[in-house]
Protein backbone atom coordinates (compact mmCIF):
# COMPACT_ATOMS: atom_id res chain seq x y z
CA UNK A 1 0.00 0.00 0.00
CA UNK A 2 1.29 3.47 -0.89
CA UNK A 3 0.16 6.67 0.80
CA UNK A 4 1.09 10.25 0.13
CA UNK A 5 2.77 11.89 3.12
CA UNK A 6 1.88 15.57 3.44
CA UNK A 7 5.38 16.76 4.27
CA UNK A 8 8.62 17.87 2.71
CA UNK A 9 10.69 16.58 5.64
CA UNK A 10 12.89 13.61 4.67
CA UNK A 11 13.71 12.90 8.36
CA UNK A 12 9.99 12.58 9.20
CA UNK A 13 9.43 10.38 6.16
CA UNK A 14 12.26 8.03 7.20
CA UNK A 15 10.91 7.84 10.75
CA UNK A 16 7.31 7.26 9.61
CA UNK A 17 8.50 4.67 7.10
CA UNK A 18 10.12 2.69 9.93
CA UNK A 19 7.02 3.00 12.08
CA UNK A 20 4.47 2.00 9.45
CA UNK A 21 6.26 -1.12 8.26
CA UNK A 22 5.45 -2.20 4.72
CA UNK A 23 3.41 0.91 3.88
CA UNK A 24 5.16 3.00 1.24
CA UNK A 25 5.18 6.77 1.68
CA UNK A 26 5.46 9.29 -1.12
CA UNK A 27 6.38 12.94 -0.59
CA UNK A 28 4.70 15.56 -2.80
CA UNK A 29 8.07 16.79 -4.09
CA UNK A 30 8.78 13.32 -5.49
CA UNK A 31 6.05 14.06 -8.03
CA UNK A 32 7.15 17.64 -8.56
CA UNK A 33 4.31 18.99 -6.41
CA UNK A 34 5.03 22.34 -4.76
CA UNK A 35 3.41 21.71 -1.38
CA UNK A 36 3.48 24.43 1.27
CA UNK A 37 -0.01 24.98 2.74
CA UNK A 38 -0.68 27.80 5.18
CA UNK A 39 -0.83 26.14 8.60
CA UNK A 40 -3.10 28.61 10.37
CA UNK A 41 -4.79 26.17 12.73
CA UNK A 42 -4.67 26.66 16.49
CA UNK A 43 -3.95 23.02 17.40
CA UNK A 44 -1.79 20.16 16.12
CA UNK A 45 -4.91 18.35 14.90
CA UNK A 46 -6.16 21.38 12.97
CA UNK A 47 -2.82 21.83 11.23
CA UNK A 48 -2.55 18.12 10.38
CA UNK A 49 -6.03 18.31 8.86
CA UNK A 50 -5.07 21.38 6.83
CA UNK A 51 -2.08 19.54 5.38
CA UNK A 52 -4.04 16.36 4.69
CA UNK A 53 -6.90 18.16 2.94
CA UNK A 54 -4.55 20.38 0.93
CA UNK A 55 -2.60 17.43 -0.45
CA UNK A 56 -5.67 15.26 -0.98
CA UNK A 57 -7.22 18.03 -3.09
CA UNK A 58 -4.17 17.83 -5.37
CA UNK A 59 -3.53 14.08 -5.62
CA UNK A 60 -7.04 12.67 -5.02
CA UNK A 61 -5.47 9.66 -3.31
CA UNK A 62 -5.11 8.54 0.34
CA UNK A 63 -2.93 10.86 2.40
CA UNK A 64 -1.22 10.80 5.78
CA UNK A 65 -0.41 14.10 7.47
CA UNK A 66 1.54 14.82 10.63
CA UNK A 67 1.71 17.87 12.81
CA UNK A 68 3.88 17.66 15.85
CA UNK A 69 5.76 19.83 18.24
CA UNK A 70 7.24 20.52 21.63
CA UNK A 71 5.12 21.92 24.45
CA UNK A 72 7.04 23.45 27.38
CA UNK A 73 5.16 24.15 30.61
CA UNK A 74 7.68 26.80 31.71
CA UNK A 75 7.06 28.75 28.50
CA UNK A 76 3.25 28.63 28.67
CA UNK A 77 3.08 25.90 26.03
CA UNK A 78 5.63 27.34 23.62
CA UNK A 79 6.87 26.58 21.06
CA UNK A 80 3.77 24.38 20.53
CA UNK A 81 2.30 24.54 17.04
CA UNK A 82 5.10 26.94 16.09
CA UNK A 83 7.84 24.42 16.93
CA UNK A 84 9.15 24.12 13.36
CA UNK A 85 9.27 27.91 12.94
CA UNK A 86 10.35 28.84 16.46
CA UNK A 87 12.33 32.08 16.39
CA UNK A 88 11.87 32.45 12.64
CA UNK A 89 10.42 35.42 10.78
CA UNK A 90 9.67 36.17 7.14
CA UNK A 91 13.29 37.18 6.70
CA UNK A 92 15.07 35.04 9.32
CA UNK A 93 15.31 31.25 9.13
CA UNK A 94 16.96 29.34 11.99
CA UNK A 95 18.69 25.97 11.89
CA UNK A 96 17.55 23.22 14.25
CA UNK A 97 20.53 23.95 16.47
CA UNK A 98 19.69 27.65 16.59
CA UNK A 99 16.07 26.85 17.50
CA UNK A 100 16.90 24.63 20.44
CA UNK A 101 19.63 27.04 21.54
CA UNK A 102 16.97 29.79 21.62
CA UNK A 103 14.70 27.47 23.61
CA UNK A 104 17.44 26.85 26.19
CA UNK A 105 18.10 30.58 26.42
CA UNK A 106 14.40 31.32 27.00
CA UNK A 107 14.32 28.71 29.78
CA UNK A 108 17.38 30.05 31.61
CA UNK A 109 16.60 30.46 35.31
CA UNK A 110 13.24 28.71 34.92
CA UNK A 111 12.80 25.84 37.35
CA UNK A 112 9.83 24.41 35.45
CA UNK A 113 11.39 22.39 32.66
CA UNK A 114 8.52 19.92 32.19
CA UNK A 115 7.73 19.35 28.53
CA UNK A 116 6.20 16.92 26.09
CA UNK A 117 6.35 16.12 22.42
CA UNK A 118 2.90 15.89 20.80
CA UNK A 119 2.06 14.25 17.48
CA UNK A 120 -1.24 14.45 15.60
CA UNK A 121 -1.61 12.09 12.64
CA UNK A 122 -4.41 12.25 10.08
CA UNK A 123 -5.29 9.52 7.61
CA UNK A 124 -7.52 10.91 4.85
CA UNK A 125 -8.98 8.29 2.55
CA UNK A 126 -11.58 10.66 1.10
CA UNK A 127 -13.22 13.93 2.16
CA UNK A 128 -15.73 11.79 4.05
CA UNK A 129 -13.36 9.19 5.58
CA UNK A 130 -10.88 10.79 7.94
CA UNK A 131 -9.12 9.20 10.92
CA UNK A 132 -7.27 11.20 13.57
CA UNK A 133 -4.78 10.00 16.21
CA UNK A 134 -2.95 12.20 18.73
CA UNK A 135 -0.30 10.99 21.17
CA UNK A 136 2.42 12.45 23.36
CA UNK A 137 5.56 11.56 25.29
CA UNK A 138 6.36 13.29 28.58
CA UNK A 139 9.77 14.55 29.56
CA UNK A 140 11.74 17.68 30.37
CA UNK A 141 14.21 20.06 28.78
CA UNK A 142 17.88 19.38 29.44
CA UNK A 143 20.27 22.21 30.33
CA UNK A 144 22.50 21.43 27.36
CA UNK A 145 22.24 19.36 24.16
CA UNK A 146 23.33 15.72 24.24
CA UNK A 147 23.41 12.89 21.72
CA UNK A 148 23.94 12.41 18.00
CA UNK A 149 20.76 10.69 16.81
CA UNK A 150 17.40 12.13 15.83
CA UNK A 151 16.66 15.63 14.60
CA UNK A 152 14.95 18.87 15.60
CA UNK A 153 14.76 19.37 19.35
CA UNK A 154 15.79 15.77 20.18
CA UNK A 155 19.18 16.81 21.65
CA UNK A 156 17.54 18.84 24.43
CA UNK A 157 14.47 16.69 25.20
CA UNK A 158 14.97 14.30 28.13
CA UNK A 159 12.62 11.37 27.62
CA UNK A 160 10.77 10.51 30.82
CA UNK A 161 12.13 7.57 32.84
CA UNK A 162 15.26 7.19 30.66
CA UNK A 163 17.65 9.88 31.89
CA UNK A 164 18.60 10.36 28.23
CA UNK A 165 17.70 12.83 25.54
CA UNK A 166 15.85 11.66 22.44
CA UNK A 167 19.14 12.10 20.56
CA UNK A 168 20.81 9.59 22.88
CA UNK A 169 18.26 6.88 22.08
CA UNK A 170 18.79 4.43 19.25
CA UNK A 171 16.13 4.40 16.55
CA UNK A 172 14.39 1.33 18.00
CA UNK A 173 14.30 2.85 21.49
CA UNK A 174 13.03 6.16 20.18
CA UNK A 175 10.35 4.52 18.05
CA UNK A 176 9.08 2.59 21.06
CA UNK A 177 8.75 5.66 23.30
CA UNK A 178 8.24 8.64 21.03
CA UNK A 179 5.07 10.62 20.41
CA UNK A 180 5.25 9.78 16.71
CA UNK A 181 5.91 6.10 17.47
CA UNK A 182 2.87 5.86 19.73
CA UNK A 183 0.63 7.66 17.24
CA UNK A 184 1.94 5.71 14.25
CA UNK A 185 1.30 2.32 15.88
CA UNK A 186 -2.34 3.28 16.44
CA UNK A 187 -2.62 4.61 12.91
CA UNK A 188 -1.07 1.42 11.56
CA UNK A 189 -3.83 -0.60 13.25
CA UNK A 190 -6.45 1.69 11.68
CA UNK A 191 -4.88 1.22 8.25
CA UNK A 192 -4.91 -2.56 8.69
CA UNK A 193 -8.60 -2.43 9.62
CA UNK A 194 -9.36 -0.37 6.54
CA UNK A 195 -7.42 -2.72 4.29
CA UNK A 196 -9.25 -5.74 5.74
CA UNK A 197 -12.61 -4.07 5.16
CA UNK A 198 -11.77 -3.55 1.51
CA UNK A 199 -10.71 -7.18 0.84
Amino acid sequence: MELYFASGNEHKKAEMRRLLGDIELRLPKEDGIDFDPVEDGTTFVENALIKAKSLYDIVQRPVIADDSGLVCDGLDGEPGIHTARYGCTDTISLTNEEKYTLLLKNLEGNSNRRARFVCALVLMLSPYRIYIVQESVEGSIAHEPRGVHGFGYDPVFLVEDTGRTASELLDAEKDERSHRGRAARKLRRLIEEVMNEEK
